[in-house]
Parts: C-alpha cells; structure tokens; sequence
C-alpha cells in the first residue's frame, strides 16, 4: 500500500514558476516508476511527466522543455519543477506510482494515486 500526498500547487502569472512535491509513504518510490498526471476543468486526464523506477524520464511534448521531474530516494519523494507557466497548464495535477513499470503509464495501469494539488496559471 502506497499514500501519495501531493502539494505545491497554487496561482502563478504566466512565465512564472511552481514546484510540486509528492510525498510517499508505505513504500520506496524507488520500486515505482513515479508519474504526473495533469486533468483541466471538463477535460481529460492527460499524462505530463514521469520517472521510471529505472531512472529514464519522459514528458509530455506540451511540457517538455519547460517542466522537470525528479525523484529524491533519501526522502521518498517526487517532485516537478514546472517552469514558463502558461495558462494552458491550469490543473489539478495528479501524483501517481506505477510498480517497477517500464513505460509510460496510461491512467488505466497506474496502482497508485494522490488526491491532486490545483496549479492556477494566469494570463
């Protein structure tokens, strides 16, 4: 069993920057590949960055350039450094843990999910 706790999230003008954290407990994020999922109001929830449990990182070719996800094993965290904010990027965004996968999780194969933290990001 795995609890996601994610925080960080608030209102940014556009350019501006935020940094997420997702807090895990029960279990080492390093036997999960740790994944970002972002859902706008009356959207889906799309895929924006992950670590896989094997170290590689992939993004989202909407963020890539701009965000950066990173995996602290010492304090069992994962966080986004999300920079060049756009309003595009207005969301809740997800923490989510997927075991030892090997690729980029869709929504249907993650184990694991936080309750989401809002990002706000004004024009």
């Amino acid at each position: 069993q795995v609890q996601l706790v994610e925080s960080g999230g608030g209102l940014v003008q556009a350019g501006g920057s935020l940094r997420l954290s997702c807090a895990a407990s029960g279990r080492a994020v390093s036997s999960y590949t740790m994944t970002w999922f972002r859902q706008a109001p009356g959207k889906e929830r799309v895929f924006v960055a992950t670590i896989l449990w094997s170290g590689g990182t992939y993004y989202a070719d909407s963020v890539k350039g701009r965000f950066t996800i990173s995996r602290d094993n010492a304090k069992n965290t994962v966080a986004l450094q999300m920079n060049m904010l756009k309003p595009e990027d207005t969301a809740i965004y997800y923490c989510t843990a997927s075991f030892r996968r090997s690729r980029i999780p869709d929504t249907s194969s993650v184990d694991y999910w936080g309750q989401g933290t809002q990002v706000t990001v004004s024009s």
